[in-house]
């Protein structure tokens, strides 16, 4: 297994343990509303051999309104057994290369009380550029039992959210694109405000991010939260969109010895309705 601390493993880890029947793979490709083709046609065009596709809208909260909510405990546990992962797998997630939403599902599983499970570092887009093998179609799992226990603590709520913009206990680093951050442009959502958290300091994901699609050195990464002032010995929750790339910098956290940063689901998708909590516009405040 890889070191205890860092939940990335490589691509040729993985492929020295394809035919392993304990090592589940899950292809948690997304994609924005919209954007076509879907994740679920690229996963059947194209995925690791044996995958299983983790549909992230699907493992969701059906019955709230926001998207790809945190399911309960219950429903995850049907769901990701369906997908023939059981409690004594080893579990490795993969996008299609962009970093999107691997670090979302890997997240799920370490709320819900699951730790053997592991990230692609570079995704399907550095396993084909490596010239590894792929195939296309539906793979058809053979269901298993999963038991969940969420864990709280790994998420935030509204609530917690609008508390601690006033106690300022926690700091917040939100994952978008610094001109949504700053609320220079229109959300990708419609209906919402432009800006972000009062307090909160913007790291746009990809920033964490090497040139050849993997995740940068544990030095670089330090060095991005540095340079937007977080103190690691200190409290972190992470932000974004919809709660899915804010689990990017939820994963380099977590690798930098961060044991439990938390993530705010409803991310901007909640704080950003109208007439919802206070928001503020321009750069982070120093």
């Amino acid at each position: 297994m890889p070191m205890a601390r860092d939940p990335l493993v490589t691509t040729q880890w993985l492929a020295d343990r394809l035919n392993d029947p304990r090592v589940k793979v899950l292809d948690a490709s997304f994609k924005m509303p919209g954007v076509l083709p879907l994740p679920k046609d690229d996963y059947l065009d194209e995925h690791i051999p044996g995958a299983v596709f983790f549909d992230v809208d699907a493992v969701s909260d059906h019955s709230s309104s926001l998207p790809h909510m945190f399911p309960s405990a219950e429903q995850f546990g049907r769901d990701v057994g369906a997908l023939g992962v059981g409690n004594g797998d080893t579990v490795v997630i993969y996008d299609s290369g962009g970093w999107v939403a691997a670090p979302r599902a890997w997240w799920m599983f370490l709320s819900f009380g699951y730790a053997d499970v592991y990230v692609l570092d570079g995704g399907l887009k550095k396993w084909r550029a490596e010239g590894r093998p792929v195939e296309s179609g539906a793979v058809t799992p053979k269901p298993a039992t999963f038991t969940a226990t969420f864990d709280a603590a790994r998420v935030r709520t509204m609530q917690q959210m609008v508390a601690n913009v006033a106690s300022g206990t926690e700091q917040v680093i939100d994952a978008r694109a610094a001109d949504r951050f700053e609320g220079r442009v229109a959300e990708p959502r419609p209906g919402l405000r432009s800006g972000h958290i009062p307090g909160s300091r913007n790291l746009p994901y990809g920033n964490l991010i090497a040139a050849d699609g993997t995740m940068k050195p544990l030095s670089e990464l330090r060095a991005a939260f540095g340079s937007i002032g977080v103190d690691l010995a200190k409290p972190v929750t992470t932000s974004c969109g919809s709660g899915v790339s804010a689990a990017v910098l939820t994963l380099a956290l977590y690798r930098l010895g961060i044991d439990n940063p938390a993530l705010y689901d409803g991310s901007w998708s909640e704080w950003g309705v109208q007439g919802g909590p206070g928001i503020a516009t321009g750069p982070a405040a120093s």
